[in-house]
């Protein structure tokens, strides 16, 4: 009887590690996933597509006005921070596909993609991995060793809605200014 109660203490002792790791495992594959489909989505957008930047206001007669928000200068000038409010010309033109309202537009929905991943477990290290069920073109995806149910794919996707909220500055600074390896940089060092 002491050796059974050594080898289920020994047993318990491994359950909140397996426990955690598939946690690890789900929160850096969902992660990697959210990275992967906003990356996707933006290289989608219309390189030449722009937006205007600034603040919109309606003047005292009616018409619409532009407040121009320009980006800290890098060394002091005289260029000041906003536009004269009086000044109808539009604000800069920005690219669409990385700036802050269309990367914010995609953070709201890129969650959904979830339902498009499987679980695929590595059978030497047992470690958990999500890999997209149903490719972008439409060319046909191998499935084989891929868990793919309603289990696996609501947890996917609390996993990203939860990342999305929780990283929502970080990931919009790194997708605005193209920074390399967003992978990672946000994904192996937080999640």
């Amino acid at each position: 009887i002491p050796a059974l109660l050594g080898l289920a203490l020994a047993l318990a002792s491994l359950l909140p590690t397996a426990g955690a790791r598939r946690s690890q495992d789900l929160h850096c594959g969902a992660c990697r996933a959210l990275v992967d489909e906003l990356e996707w989505e933006i290289a989608q957008v219309d390189p030449r597509k722009t937006i205007q930047m600034g603040s919109f206001r309606i003047n005292p007669d009616g018409s619409q006005s532009v407040v121009e928000v320009r980006p800290l200068p890098v060394s002091p000038s005289p260029v000041p921070l906003r536009g004269d409010p009086s000044d109808p010309s539009p604000g800069p033109q920005v690219p669409y596909a990385r700036s802050e309202a269309h990367l914010t537009e995609l953070l709201e929905r890129v969650c959904e993609k979830m339902k498009e991943y499987g679980e695929k477990l590595d059978p030497t290290t047992h470690r958990k991995s999500y890999v997209r069920v149903i490719s972008h073109d439409g060319t046909k995806m191998d499935l084989s060793g891929l868990k793919f149910d309603g289990d696996v794919t609501s947890s996917l996707k609390f996993a990203c809605e939860s990342i999305a909220e929780e990283y929502e500055d970080e990931l919009i600074e790194f997708l605005s200014h193209e920074a390399e390896n967003v992978k990672d940089r946000l994904c192996s060092k937080r999640t």
